[in-house]
């Protein structure tokens, strides 16, 4: 097996995502639907209608980004014969898309996953105080330069490399000082560009501990099976199988570092050569390209992508 699918973070919504492939396939609808239930109301407005405002409050776009994944994965098993335990050599999400993974090799079940979600994204919304966290995105520098720059600025307060997205792109997170003094001093060491994201608060940082918390009690009341293919998890960078495990990854990523570089460059060097991005966006098929040399992203989020998939696959079988 020379692929691997991956599942998208967040900042990957958009008001719509979704809708065609809910349309047009019933099993694609019916994950929606399930989403809806678990959560006791009705995400699929949101996520179709919007506003974009509300899509993109934390508590929601997690668990709509997962449906959409989850969706479009039901859509390319039963159109295009995909298969997590015969296709996937790993599953691997970025963030958020961490429990999408979980939630396409069976560890997680759907309504699980968006219960979960739906806490997660409150938790590390309530965990610091609108204003006194930042994060920052720090274009140009390698991981070892922008750790160099985090640990400058801190002086004290928490600054520290939030997300390896690989490409030299490194996202830092904080108290907003730290993080404001982040990206003037990596301007001067050299970055292309520094410059704050319009988050509402500084995740996969210590800060987040809070939310740490309310996964660790979450994350003891569902049932966490092996998943059918090996998760590469964010905080390792390698692969991972056994429940316990991942239950403590997934706490430890709250306020743990991304490592999608190392997690993407971990699969090539396992033979992977395509990525399947599975649900909203492109970012990661984006991120691919710059990280493993050869290798093939092939995002699909609509109908119209289905086809090209099973082309793809067939070629990585």
């Amino acid at each position: 097996m020379t692929a691997a699918f991956t599942f998208p973070g967040q900042g990957s919504q958009a008001v719509g995502m979704g809708k065609a492939l809910a349309d047009a396939f019933p099993v694609a609808r019916a994950v929606f639907d399930e989403v809806d239930a678990a959560l006791g109301e009705k995400l699929t407005g949101i996520i179709w209608d919007g506003p974009a405002e509300t899509l993109q409050l934390t508590e929601n776009a997690q668990p709509a980004l997962m449906a959409v994944s989850i969706a479009t994965l039901r859509v390319l098993e039963t159109e295009a014969g995909f298969s997590v335990c015969r296709d996937a050599a790993y599953v691997a999400g970025h963030s958020l898309g961490e429990y999408s993974a979980l939630a396409a090799a069976g560890s997680l079940s759907v309504s699980d996953t968006a219960r979960l979600l739906r806490t997660r994204g409150l938790a590390m919304q309530k965990a610091v105080p609108v204003g006194v966290g930042a994060m920052a995105a720090l274009l140009g520098l390698d991981y070892e330069a922008a750790m160099a720059v985090a640990e400058e600025a801190a002086q004290g307060q928490v600054c520290q490399a939030a997300n390896d997205n690989g490409g030299g792109q490194v996202v830092v997170s904080g108290d907003k000082a730290a993080v404001d003094r982040a990206v003037e001093i990596a301007k001067g060491k050299g970055a292309k560009r520094a410059m704050l994201l319009p988050v509402s608060a500084p995740f996969h940082c210590k800060l987040m501990q809070p939310a740490a918390d309310a996964m660790a009690e979450a994350l003891s009341g569902v049932t966490i099976k092996a998943p059918t293919a090996p998760l590469v998890s964010n905080v390792l960078a390698s692969a991972i199988t056994d429940p316990d495990e991942i239950r403590r990854r997934l706490i430890e990523q709250v306020t743990g570092t991304v490592r999608w570089r190392e997690s993407v460059a971990y699969m090539a060097g396992k033979g992977v050569t395509r990525f399947f991005e599975i649900g909203a966006g492109k970012v990661l098929t984006g991120l691919v390209k710059r990280i493993a040399d050869g290798a093939v992203g092939v995002s699909v989020g609509g109908p119209g992508d289905i086809a090209a998939a099973k082309d793809a696959l067939a070629a990585s079988a």
